[in-house]
Formats: C-alpha cells, sequence, structure tokens
C-alpha cells in the first residue's frame, strides 16, 4: 500500500493560515465554516456532495468505532444527545445516524450548532453529506427533532501514515443559544420540520440502501 505522508507547513505559513481563520471567525461566521470545512482546520469535517454506492463498494476499509458526543452552551434550554452513543463502520461506508434535540424551556428558543472530530488529523477524512449544523433552528416549547446525519470516512485516510492506524473517532456537536427575538424566530427555520423532511428524503434515497444505515431507537 502507498503510504502519502503529510508534509508539515512552515511555522510561516502556519501563522497565516491561523490568521485566515480568525478573521474569517470574526467578520463572517459563513467564511469560517466553508474554511474549516475544505480543510479540516480544528477537526472540523469535510462535507462531500456525492454519496452513491458504486463510488466506496471498492474501497471499504477497516472497522472504525464512531462515539458521538452531544453539549449544549449556558443559557440553552434545551435536551440534546445522540439516539447512538457509537457505531461500528467501515472505512469507506455511509452511515445514517440520528440526534435528538428538545426544548425543555417556556418559549421558543432558537440554536445554532457547530462540530468537531477528534482526533482532529481525521477530520480532513471525516466526510458528511447531511448534517442540521451552522444554520439558526429553532423549537417551540416542549417540541422535539430526530435530526439524521449521513457520514463516511474517505478511504484516503487509510494512505495516510498520519491517520491509517485510527480506529477509534468522536464527532462531538455543541448547540449554542441564538438571538431568540420575535425577528430572529421568524427568520429561523423549523428544526422539526427540517429534520423530519431529510428523515423521509433519506427513507428513498440510496442512503437508505447502504448495509449500515443505523436503525433508530424506538
Amino acid at each position: 500500500m502507498k503510504i502519502r505522508r503529510k508534509s508539515i507547513p512552515p511555522v510561516s505559513l502556519s501563522l497565516a493560515i491561523l490568521a485566515v481563520a480568525t478573521t474569517a471567525v470574526v467578520y463572517s461566521p459563513t467564511l469560517y465554516r466553508l474554511f474549516c470545512e475544505a480543510t479540516g482546520y480544528g477537526g472540523t469535517v469535510s462535507v462531500s456532495k456525492s454519496l452513491k454506492p458504486e463510488d466506496h463498494q471498492d474501497n471499504i476499509g477497516p472497522e472504525v468505532t464512531v462515539r458521538f458526543d452531544a453539549n449544549t452552551s449556558p443559557g440553552l434550554q434545551w435536551e440534546f444527545e445522540p439516539e447512538q452513543r457509537q457505531v461500528k463502520t467501515h472505512i469507506g461506508v455511509p452511515t445514517t445516524v440520528y440526534y435528538r434535540a428538545k426544548n425543555v424551556g417556556d418559549h421558543t428558543i432558537v440554536g445554532r450548532a457547530t462540530y468537531n472530530v477528534t482526533p482532529g488529523s481525521a477530520g480532513y477524512y471525516f466526510n458528511k453529506t447531511e448534517c442540521f449544523c451552522f444554520t439558526e433552528q429553532k423549537l417551540a416549547p416542549g417540541e422535539s427533532a430526530d435530526m439524521p446525519i449521513v457520514f463516511f470516512l474517505d478511504p484516503e485516510m487509510m494512505e495516510d501514515v498520519d491517520t491509517k492506524s485510527i480506529r477509534t473517532i468522536t464527532l462531538s456537536y455543541t448547540f449554542f443559544r441564538q438571538d431568540s427575538s420575535e425577528e430572529a424566530i421568524a427568520a429561523a427555520k423549523p428544526l422539526r420540520e427540517e429534520s423530519e423532511a431529510r428523515a423521509r428524503a433519506l427513507e428513498t434515497a440510496e442512503t437508505a440502501e447502504f448495509s449500515n444505515h443505523t436503525l433508530r431507537p424506538q
């Protein structure tokens, strides 16, 4: 197997990358998200536009345990947890899992999720095609949502000297409270409706045919 060694950037380049990331997060959260998704910076996963069985069936790799973590920021009156604490999958195999959120407050609340992967070196190869992150979304009092995630590990991680031996990965999400004024609530997407629409689409999409399509707990 050909081993592709990742080159270590010089200090000047590393500082330049850090400056770009810092500027992006200060002036535009969207630019920061795109920067992280494109580079895997800080353990942020990559976002893939293609998820077809024929793209991966010839590149199935070793079994990997993927663990799921959920956090909420102070002041966000939501319960938030993964519906599966971990799954076993194989490198190159698309996998579907769910997170659940519930508003336990007495008024509509707007939240926004971010995510990262540990170990950070695996973030570049952790691809998601379905996600609920980086968008202002709302839940009414007592309302809950089951949010699907579809991911796969790029087979190229088996050729990287820094990632080829990784067999346990953690995907962590944190929901942050956002502006919940009347204007912000009106502009935010309904998390439950959006999640149900994604779940229905997955039931009829090609991803539902994958052998590792995780069954949700009842």
